[in-house]
């Protein structure tokens, strides 16, 4: 009998524990913890401040993932969204361009700036810009939930909520709320299962890494307990 398989695609929270990135295949980690829980290996597509956007352009562009991942998988979890919600004093577009930069010294020098003036530009301005505006993560997701359909039919899916933070580099959380609140809303009109993690993370801000926002080994356990929950009735 074929061993099932989870997808995962995520961001930074699926590989990073509490004190630093670990390997995909850590134990602790939370997709393994689902793994476990399922009885199923996990094929992991995440990379460090990956967006909806960033999720999109894994499904759609690297072969891997649609050619290999996605064909194999027996369920699925878009564990994205979270960084989309993170206040930043510039577009992202303008962020996300400094590694073009063909000066080595210029590019050092903004990437050195921007760190410096982030904090405090979001606290005075209360972080005027996501980075990535909601509606543009609510189209990719959507985007995701549509194309894994029209390839994958009947597939279970799963959407991992935003998760709440707290740390100085990003001091302002307007944006939280309205975040978890449109997931929710797309998870219901898309008919997909929510993961909750806001009762997981929210309580526990006080012992997950001093950056804020990565997690301890306890809210790893706890969040790959929910989403195995969230495939609970699902054959895999």
């Amino acid at each position: 009998m074929a061993v099932p398989h989870l997808l995962v695609i995520g961001d930074s929270l699926a590989f990073h524990g509490p004190e630093a990135a670990e390997r995909p295949s850590d134990g602790r980690l939370y997709p393994q913890v689902a793994g476990r829980i399922l009885n199923a290996d996990v094929d992991l597509v995440a990379r460090q401040g990956w967006t909806a956007r960033d999720a999109w352009w894994a499904l759609t562009k690297d072969p891997v993932v649609w050619g290999d991942y996605l064909p194999r998988a027996d369920a699925l979890l878009i564990g994205v969204g979270g960084m989309d919600q993170l206040p930043t004093p510039v577009p992202t577009w303008l962020r996300e361009s400094i590694p073009y930069v063909r000066q080595r010294r210029v590019r050092r020098t903004a990437r050195e700036v921007l760190l410096k003036v982030t904090p405090p530009m979001v606290r005075a301005v209360g972080g005027p810009f996501r980075a990535l505006p909601q509606a543009a993560t609510d189209r990719y997701l959507t985007r995701i939930v549509e194309g894994v359909r029209m390839m994958r039919p009947g597939l279970p899916i799963a959407l991992l909520g935003p998760p709440p933070w707290r740390g100085d580099y990003y001091p302002s959380t307007r944006a939280h709320a309205p975040a978890v609140s449109a997931a929710r809303a797309l998870a219901s009109r898309m008919d997909v299962a929510y993961v909750d993690v806001e009762p997981i993370v929210g309580p526990r801000l006080t012992t997950i890494n001093p950056d804020g926002m990565h997690w301890s080994w306890e809210v790893h356990s706890l969040v790959g307990e929910a989403v195995a929950e969230s495939f609970r009735g699902v054959a895999l």
